[in-house]
């Protein structure tokens, strides 16, 4: 008796997704391309960094010395493999640009689409 998961895969009819589900790419659809001499190069498809004003406020963080980025992700929200979420809701391109400074205030919000919060 065969897989009826592997099944469904192999049909096509369930989007496979290398990526767990905390990853930023987990929602990110995948892509084929066809190369001109018939390689086919499968590829993920763009990731729009959203704008900071699409997430709720739960509350601000003050950046310490010696503060990381997956230390701050584990405390506040849960998961130290979730600090791009501190960067999507605090509009960093580059991770490391949020404990850069001394002093700066992070937002720590509710994950993107999901209401509440300060706003």
């Amino acid at each position: 008796m065969s897989d009826p998961l592997q099944s469904l895969l192999g049909l096509g009819a369930v989007k496979a997704n290398p990526f767990p589900p905390n990853s930023r790419y987990a929602n990110i659809q995948t892509a084929t391309l066809t190369t001109v001499n018939g390689q086919v190069v499968v590829y993920l498809r763009r990731r729009f960094v959203p704008s900071p004003d699409q997430f709720s406020l739960l509350q601000e963080y003050t950046v310490t010395q010696g503060d990381r980025l997956d230390n701050l992700a584990a405390r506040l929200i849960g998961d130290p493999e979730l600090f791009w979420q501190l960067c999507d809701s605090n509009g960093a391109m580059k991770p490391e640009e949020l404990i850069e400074i001394i002093g700066r205030k992070l937002r720590i919000t509710l994950p993107q689409g999901i209401p509440g919060g300060q706003g």
